[in-house]
């Protein structure tokens, strides 16, 4: 059950950093907005989709590429250390590191200055 340890952990961070992110993008959005920079509005709501289905995709992809190479003997786990879960022949704990992926790329994406933008 040691991956399952780790990987809530992981997730916990990350979803605090996306919370943090998604609080500071909203607020220099705002900003941008009072200061005539900008005059459309955030669309929260197109970010969420993009997000789910871009989760969706890579969800199913990892499913794929991990049963193919847990099947193939290509990689395996001490299964002791897994909660047991398994979706096909992949353990489950591998489904956490697509979703950290798809919350921390954006964070970081809005966080990160534009090259060339001025602070």
């Amino acid at each position: 059950m040691m991956y399952v340890w780790l990987n809530v952990s992981v997730l916990v961070a990350v979803i605090v950093f996306w919370v943090i992110a998604m609080a500071v993008h909203g607020r220099r959005a705002r900003q941008r907005i009072a200061s005539g920079a900008v005059t459309t509005t955030p669309r929260p709501g197109r970010r969420l989709a993009a997000l789910l289905i871009t989760l969706a995709g890579l969800l199913v992809l990892t499913g794929v590429f991990d049963n193919v190479i847990v099947g193939l003997g290509i990689v395996s786990y001490d299964e002791t250390k897994i909660s047991g879960a398994l979706l096909g022949v992949a353990p489950l704990e591998d489904f956490a590191y697509s979703i950290a992926a798809v919350l921390a790329l954006p964070a970081l994406w809005v966080l990160l200055p534009a090259k060339g933008a001025k602070p």
